[in-house]
């Protein structure tokens, strides 16, 4: 792992290349064709602890925060992310088929409204307390609550069924 400080990610240029992938050259010249940035921790801390790994699976750059990165190349790095995370936050739940598992959800997400098949109560995961959320659906997508507390009453009220 390389330690960076700000004045290290100064000298880097990330752009992307004419396949869309990263191309990352560190401020000693060397270059590392088609990084990919992996967080750390993308649910509890998504803007601190980045890395870019190269293609032999070896980390290029680690990048303690992302507010450390120039604009442009902090946002190529998120639009990499966003395609490569994919988590809907579920805004409302409208009915679940039954309150055994296995059950269907039917939800609206910040994607649109889906279906969801809920294999077991362990696949909600409580983050930070009991308001965040993260639940993995049968097909291995994974969508958020942020706050439960911000759910309507009858959302609220089918979740705390499976809590």
């Amino acid at each position: 792992m390389i330690e960076t400080t700000p004045t290290d990610l100064a000298g880097i240029q990330l752009v992307r290349n004419a396949h869309g992938r990263l191309v990352l050259t560190l401020a000693d010249g060397t270059v590392h064709t088609a990084v990919t940035p992996v967080r750390a921790f993308p649910l509890t801390a998504p803007t601190r602890g980045l890395s870019l790994v190269a293609t032999d699976g070896k980390e290029a750059l680690w990048v303690a925060q992302m507010d450390e990165l120039q604009p442009e190349h902090r946002q190529l790095i998120e639009q990499d992310l966003a395609i490569r995370e994919f988590v809907p936050s579920i805004q409302r739940i409208f009915k679940v088929s039954s309150f055994a598992t296995p059950s269907t959800w039917d939800v609206q997400t910040d994607r649109g409204d889906t279906q969801m098949v809920l294999k077991a109560e362990e696949d909600i995961r409580k983050l930070q307390g009991r308001t965040k959320l993260l639940i993995t659906g049968q097909d291995g997508v994974q969508y958020r609550i942020a706050d439960t507390t911000l759910l309507d009453k009858h959302s609220r009220k089918l979740l705390e069924r499976f809590l």
